[in-house]
């Protein structure tokens, strides 16, 4: 199986193609910085164009759509600049859409799955207040999934929404409640899983629907 992961330099996206290379699978990791074999910032649409001529006619049979920022966090209501909005709708919302449309041949040729990571703060059941930016973000990344999984249906390829977690990264912190090795192996399940019968699902890490 061919899996191409977006942002696999730190967090979850490492430890994900960590466990994607232990098991036998061909991993296509791409990241921003250099320290995967592609690069990629996915707010920009020439190196989308790089990474589809990088990648040719190679079959793609999951795409993983993690790379994903939260600047907002510890921001205070008379916070969060233009900027910083722009910024994490680029990465967390357009990136999304242009890594998927830049591989869709890849995708087409394998009637491949794509799945994007997600948060539970995107869900409209979850209003506790605060991080405007990220849960927006996230939010529009869910409407984002639900749309391409009908519209992708016919070409064959399913599309999952998903929540991580609350994970001991330096996003989730070091109080969170899983490790990145739990939620790995149990997001690994969920891709595994994922099909025609059960795309546009928004599912937590562990199995559990997630409301949307």
């Amino acid at each position: 199986m061919h899996v191409v992961i977006t942002g696999v330099n730190r967090g979850i996206g490492r430890t994900l193609a960590d466990n994607y290379r232990a098991r036998g699978d061909k991993l296509t990791g791409t990241a921003r910085d250099g320290s995967a074999q592609v690069v990629l910032d996915v707010t920009d649409p020439s190196q989308h164009s790089d990474v589809a001529t990088y990648l040719a006619d190679q079959p793609v049979d999951l795409l993983i759509c993690n790379a994903g920022v939260y600047l907002d966090k510890g921001q205070s209501i008379d916070g969060y600049p233009a900027d910083m909005w722009a910024q994490s709708f680029a990465i967390n919302v357009t990136g999304v859409f242009l890594t998927i449309q830049a591989l869709l041949p890849n995708l087409r040729a394998a009637r491949g799955k794509i799945a994007i990571i997600s948060s539970t703060m995107a869900s409209h059941t979850r209003a506790p207040g605060g991080s405007y930016i990220y849960r927006a973000s996230k939010a529009a990344a869910l409407s984002l999934g639900r749309n391409l999984a009908t519209d992708l249906r016919d070409d064959g390829i399913a599309v999952g929404i998903y929540h991580p977690g609350w994970v001991r990264t330096d996003m989730g912190g070091p109080e969170a409640d899983i490790t990145l090795d739990q939620a790995a192996e149990g997001l690994i399940e969920r891709f595994d899983a994922l099909s025609l019968e059960t795309t546009g699902c928004f599912e937590n890490w562990d199995g559990r629907p997630h409301a949307y």
